[in-house]
């Protein structure tokens, strides 16, 4: 009787060790699930803030300008923006319009100078158009600076503006290169890290004429000088445009 009590409790001692085993597996298991879980979340957090960062360091926001002062609202919507289409001629089209979506920047961060300053390489057909026939349109919405909300882009009052001019290929040690250089790296860091063997270049539009809507009543009659120099019916001396 001895015996046969010992051997159940061995038995039954065997059976419960079984029975935690597999428990403790699924503990484990589940403990290691949760970790790759954490893990993850954490590495998505850290792109997000990196992201977030990156957005931060290309446009940093100013309040949008009463729509009645058109010159204002229309350096305001170049300032914000970091990117829009550029429209060349081209030539093997039988002279259509090429329109491309394009980088651009009009000085550093809130202190823009109105002119549009662009990247290009002639492996692309923007700038080999330019170099042959330098006619060119530059289009900016507000609608990507988010200040449009639910509004369609083409309501009258979610600006948009065209400054059309020549596309012209600035001499690389000049000043003005420079300065257009920095304000493009600025806000598009990922630019420096372009391949330098693409021939990249700093170009910029000089701009002839203005077209802008930004509410009702058609577009906003607003004159090169009146754009290029805001101040000067203030009796103040302007600097050159990209100081």
């Amino acid at each position: 009787m001895r015996i046969n009590q010992t051997r159940k409790r061995e038995n039954a001692s065997l059976r419960i060790q079984k029975q935690k085993g597999p428990v403790q597996m699924q503990q484990a298991r589940g403990g290691q699930f949760f970790g790759q879980v954490a893990a993850i979340a954490m590495v998505m957090l850290q792109v997000l803030i990196f992201l977030a960062a990156q957005a931060d360091s290309r446009q940093v926001k100013q309040p949008k300008p009463d729509p009645q002062d058109a010159v204002a609202t229309a350096r305001w919507l170049v300032s914000q923006n970091v990117w829009g289409v550029l429209n060349t001629i081209a030539d093997d089209l039988g002279g259509a319009p090429f329109g491309n979506v394009v980088s651009f920047s009009d000085g550093l961060p809130n202190k823009g100078t109105g002119v549009p300053y662009f990247y290009l390489t002639t492996l692309d057909p923007t700038a080999k158009y330019a170099l042959k026939d330098e006619r060119a349109s530059f289009t900016a919405s507000e609608y990507p600076v988010g200040t449009c909300r639910k509004i369609d882009p083409e309501n009258p009052t979610c600006a948009k503006i065209t400054l059309m001019g020549k596309l012209k290929i600035l001499n690389g040690s000049s000043e003005e290169a420079e300065f257009g250089q920095n304000a493009l790296f600025t806000k598009h860091p990922e630019m420096k890290n372009w391949p330098k063997e693409h021939g990249f270049q700093v170009y910029k539009l000089t701009i002839e004429n203005i077209f802008m809507i930004d509410w009702f009543g058609g577009p906003k009659p607003i004159t090169p000088d009146q754009y290029l120099h805001p101040n000067k019916s203030r009796n103040t001396l302007d600097s050159p445009l990209w100081k």
